[in-house]
């Protein structure tokens, strides 16, 4: 963590300085940004637009105040990482529950009355992510995102109390997004924005607003949700587990935080199409009840519930996630202006533990796009990329829940009467390793269809950074004060793009492009970087050397490394690293890297790979970044 680059402050270094001209009264009459809805993708961008002083985002809420019992609470890896960039994953790694290991069990082969366990796998691969895989309450996770926006330089808060009822877009308007909000009283005003994000669940009226239409299944299946406070006699009550009984229905169980908490999500069957909100009238004494018939002969005495809640999910994904029309009329030649994301995006089961983690990244894909624009670094046509990628990636996420959830749902197998159906316990656990990428929220890959994803022309040169994928952190030793470290954490939220220069054998690749970038004519850095501004504030690069931390020296790096930034103009000695051989491989080994020629690795604000180029590499370089960022010189 760095601070005190503009002097120094006492006390809390993450409270940053205040932006001059910060709005933190009452709703004004035009912003830059609405977003409606303070769930996790709602909270995490705006928590990722809160660090622009020159951007006015606002957030607004029908509900009275903030979340205050969980509802989504799988934490998956992948989020961990993007929480890192804000400086909040330590948090959540010590508030959080481990999900180590998954337990699997169903009816014992000599008594189908009972329930045995079959199997326990380890829950993430090896080497997968640096973090676990965590269960943390909603409410928690949201507090966090919460406070971290209270100390950004815009002072965010939420505006709770106000009620979206309709928009409506007026093109020729600089704040073209005129939107009718309704208070307590029932007092209805308007608000202008140059765009509106609905992050307002899924039923929401944003997606109403701009004629978007989920399409795919209705809900088919109920379940109910209990988490509480019992006293058990089961094993494997504080590890993840999947339980199907013969007769009595299935249960998933998730060890809560705190060390006593579990959350149970219990089989309520098929629901009758002809009367589908009947299922809203079971009690939790009746939950409970299943459970404990599915758990036997084992007991549960429930001491105190926290939270119940009985639902059904259809697997459904909205035909577009902004507002750009599909009839190839005038609207379709417009940018976007509003936007959704969350589960107006896409609504499945929470059996998976999707949700809440594929929500957050469609804000985390959204916010440094809408970032660059207002802060005048990318066209607005960059915004049309948040549609095509995110839309693949909640197809993905339908289709997967499809499967996990048939699965899931169906009754195990019994070996006696094989006419009668079911899942066979070890095709569960096969799935389950099978998908384990899948959940830790890894697997995303965007593909070459924008000009943010390039072709794998280059990808031999750093085989473990598939482009498309996330950047996958790797262990270093930062140069100039030995410290170990995590490669990925030198991402910030804020906006930059990373160029992460890996050494080739000699040096003479990795100086040419130092050289490039630091004073070439078609340098993407120089190109990209407003007069004033700090080197690093648009594109931030980094280098990996092949020696030792001992067997170089700092003073023998290129200027572009030593950086001097901030009005002191301070040396940044954080840019270059080295393996970190005492904690595991040499990341060059762990992530494919070519020792003879090096590898530049291309990394977006979202910390996925963009692209991977030779060092020397100097115009296809400049080429992929004109495409993408304005030249502010």
């Amino acid at each position: 963590m760095q601070f005190y680059l503009d002097g120094y402050a006492p006390g809390d270094p993450d409270i940053q300085a205040p932006a001059p001209d910060r709005e933190t009264g009452p709703l004004p009459e035009t912003v830059d940004v609405l977003i409606v809805g303070t769930g996790p993708a709602g909270m995490l961008l705006a928590a990722q637009l809160s660090v622009f002083p020159g951007i006015r985002t606002r957030i607004v809420d029908r509900r009275d105040g903030p979340l205050q019992v969980g509802q989504a609470d799988g934490v998956a890896c992948r989020t961990v990482e993007t929480f890192a960039a804000f400086g909040l994953s330590e948090r959540l790694v010590r508030e959080g529950y481990w999900v180590n290991e998954t337990a699997f069990w169903r009816p014992a082969p000599d008594d189908r009355g009972r329930i045995a366990r079959t199997g326990r796998v380890q829950d993430t691969e090896d080497g997968l992510s640096e973090f676990p895989h965590l269960i943390v309450n909603q409410a928690r996770l949201l507090q966090y995102l919460a406070e971290f926006m209270a100390k950004s330089p815009t002072r965010l808060a939420p505006d709770y109390g106000l009620d979206f009822v309709t928009l409506t877009v007026e093109p020729e308007d600089e704040h073209p997004v005129v939107v009718t909000l309704r208070d307590a009283a029932g007092a209805e005003r308007t608000v202008r924005a140059r765009y509106v994000v609905g992050c307002d669940g899924a039923r929401s009226r944003v997606r109403e607003a701009i004629g978007a239409v989920p399409q795919g299944d209705f809900a088919n299946h109920a379940w109910g949700v209990v988490d509480m406070l019992a006293v058990t006699d089961f094993p494997d009550i504080r590890l993840k587990a999947a339980i199907q009984s013969a007769e009595a229905g299935n249960i998933l169980l998730i060890p809560r935080e705190g060390g006593y908490l579990v959350r149970l999500y219990v089989d309520l069957g098929v629901i009758d199409p002809d009367n589908r909100e009947a299922f809203r009238s079971i009690t939790q004494e009746t939950v409970i009840a299943t459970a404990q018939r599915v758990l036997h002969p084992y007991t549960l005495e429930v001491k105190e519930v926290a939270w119940f809640a009985v639902y059904q999910v259809g697997q459904r994904v909205t035909d577009r996630f902004d507002d750009i029309g599909q009839d190839g009329g005038d609207e379709a030649s417009r940018t976007p202006r509003v936007f959704i994301a969350g589960d107006a995006c896409h609504t499945h089961s929470a059996k998976a533990g999707q949700g809440m983690n594929v929500s957050l990244q469609d804000a985390f894909n959204l916010g440094w796009k809408l970032a660059a624009v207002l802060d005048g670094r990318a066209r607005p046509e960059l915004l049309r990329t948040y549609t095509v990628e995110r839309h693949a990636v909640a197809q993905e996420l339908i289709d997967f829940d499809k499967e996990w959830s048939t699965i899931m749902a169906s009754p195990p197998r019994d070996a006696a009467h094989p006419e009668r159906g079911g899942v066979d316990p070890a095709e569960l656990q096969a799935y389950f390793t099978k998908s384990g990428r899948y959940t830790a929220g890894v697997a995303t890959r965007y593909a070459p269809t924008t000009c943010l994803t390039a072709d794998d022309a280059h990808q031999a040169l750093a085989t473990g950074f598939a482009i498309g994928m996330r950047f996958h952190s790797a262990p270093v030793i930062r140069l100039a004060d030995a410290r170990p470290m995590q490669l990925g954490h030198a991402a910030r939220a804020d906006g930059a793009w990373r160029l992460y220069a890996f050494a080739d054998a000699e040096g003479a690749r990795l100086d040419g492009l130092m050289r490039f970038l630091w004073d070439g004519e078609d340098s993407p850095l120089r190109r990209a970087t407003p007069a004033g501004a700090d080197s690093d504030s648009v594109i931030d690069v980094r280098a990996v050397f092949q020696q030792g931390h001992r067997d170089l020296r700092v003073e023998d790096l290129p200027p572009l490394l030593l950086p001097r930034k901030g009005r002191f103009g301070l040396i940044d000695y954080e840019k270059a690293y080295t393996p970190d051989l005492a904690t595991g491989p040499d990341i060059f080994d762990l992530r494919g890297i070519d020792r003879s020629r090096g590898a530049l690795v291309v990394v977006r604000p979202d910390q996925f790979v963009a692209t991977v180029l030779p060092l020397d590499g100097h115009e296809a370089l400049a080429a992929f970044f004109e495409r993408i960022l304005l030249d502010r010189r």
